[in-house]
């Protein structure tokens, strides 16, 4: 008998069929993984272009935007005039002026400001101790072998280029020799970062209090350097502070110790398993990861395994489109928790039934194992559904690591924490982190002014 006769056999050729085509395209795209992660734009890369992109520049008619045009300045420190010439540069005839226009330019300031603070020292008639004066200007009281420093805004500039703007120690004193003529070497632009950094240390600490008192924290973290060696970065954002810590450890130690581990907030994750040791609190999974996991699934998935992520993918589309639909006024509260109990046992009803995938499965668990954290969002109307504020407060992370790598001591990681904590909580209430440090450095006792 022919072994094409056999349904068996026939069954069986189609499966190693399928199979195969399985393994051909899983093969394809792991080989293309591995060709993206060695060009040297990989980190940075965004895919392939699309096919139909929207035409460059701004649109016409009211989708035009704000106008780019830089508006006349309000105070003018130098005024110069741009005279006529003696003739008419094509034919040589005599010209009349007919009117004056304006043309306004900005310019920064090339020469630096050099300030000498004539300290008056005495001594008291009563107990004999030695007083000195201080200048508002002055951001610190050492004479002698000390006496020549940067100012606060020097300090403050560099503190941006190195913790915003990702620029090494080397590159900060390049660009400072470069464009205002201060010499500065690479120890003493670190030491100028962990000064200013010591300076933050109170505030932070209130930051890490504002943070662990907040109705709602997002949470996200990254890898990191400290000292060579592996460490985490992990960041915590609240609605009027954000927090970031470098640390040895990617457990849940960090989030422990600023919110506390009777926290009965809203926690808003990416489903890290350590988040779940906060037993009061709420939790809400990022959508945006479950929506993820369900594609990269139907990217692999053959036959009847494509229903399952296929089913997911379009429940938690639905729980979005009520949100937006509730948000819009067409549905009420009463429809909203209706609603939202009727998703819940479709993904109940959809979850329990065991699947034969093997990725299905696993995909099932962490949805009936988390089912109680995917709806949060939909309880608590304004609430995220995904930790969208907690990649973009850690994105600059990521850049910085990209460029330097991270930290050389244990002390640069604690200035990098409250360094980065200041600048991100000053940018969410609408403060210059530049003008802020700089009065800090004149005066400790300044904090951030609270939100509007």
């Amino acid at each position: 008998m022919e072994a094409n006769s056999c349904p068996g056999c026939q069954a069986l050729q189609r499966r190693v069929a399928e199979l195969e085509a399985q393994v051909q395209r899983l093969i394809h795209l792991l080989e293309e993984q591995r060709r993206t992660g060695k060009r040297q734009a990989a980190p940075f890369s965004k895919g392939k272009p699309k096919k139909e992109p929207k035409k460059a520049g701004r649109k016409p008619g009211a989708d035009y935007g704000t106008k780019a045009h830089r508006l006349p300045p309000e105070h003018i420190d130098e005024v110069y005039e741009a005279l006529l010439p003696g003739a008419c540069p094509d034919c040589g005839g005599r010209l009349d002026e007919t009117h004056i226009d304006q043309q306004y330019q900005v310019e920064i300031p090339r020469q630096p400001i050099q300030r000498q603070f004539n300290v008056h020292v005495g001594c008291c008639r009563r107990c004999r101790r030695r007083v000195q004066g201080r200048h508002p200007l002055q951001t610190s009281d050492a004479l002698g072998a000390a006496a020549s420093q940067l100012g606060p805004d020097a300090q403050a500039a560099v503190v941006e280029l190195n913790k915003q703007e990702g620029l090494s120690h080397g590159k900060v004193t390049h660009v400072l020799e470069s464009l205002f003529g201060i010499d500065l070497s690479r120890g003493g632009c670190a030491h100028t970062v962990l000064r200013a950094a010591r300076r933050c240390e109170p505030v932070y600490a209130e930051l890490c209090t504002t943070v662990g008192q907040s109705e709602w924290v997002v949470l996200d973290e990254t890898g990191w350097r400290l000292g060579g060696h592996p460490a985490w970065l992990h960041t915590l954002v609240g609605p009027q502070a954000t927090v970031y810590v470098v640390d040895p450890t990617r457990s849940g130690a960090v989030a422990e110790r600023i919110l506390g581990r009777d926290y009965d907030g809203v926690m808003i994750h990416d489903g890290w398993s350590p988040y779940d040791d906060f037993p009061r609190a709420r939790h809400q999974q990022c959508l945006a990861h479950l929506l993820r996991r369900a594609h990269e699934l139907l990217e692999t998935a053959t036959r009847g395994a494509v229903r399952f992520p296929r089913a997911v993918a379009d429940i938690l589309q639905t729980a979005l489109g009520l949100r937006d639909r509730h948000a819009a006024g067409e549905v009420g509260d009463h429809g909203l928790a209706v609603l939202r109990g009727r998703l819940a046992s479709k993904l109940d009803d959809l979850l329990w039934p065991f699947k034969t995938n093997a990725a299905n499965e696993r995909f099932a668990k962490h949805l009936w194992n988390h089912r109680d954290q995917l709806f949060t969002f939909l309880d608590f109307p304004g609430l995220d559904a995904t930790n969208w504020r907690g990649e973009q407060a850690i994105r600059g992370g990521v850049i910085l690591r990209k460029v330097w790598g991270g930290n050389r001591t244990a002390a640069g990681g604690r200035a990098q924490s409250a360094l980065m904590s200041v600048w991100r909580t000053c940018w969410q209430r609408g403060v210059s982190a530049l003008d802020w440090l700089s009065q800090r450095l004149r005066c400790s006792a300044i904090l951030l002014p609270q939100p509007p």
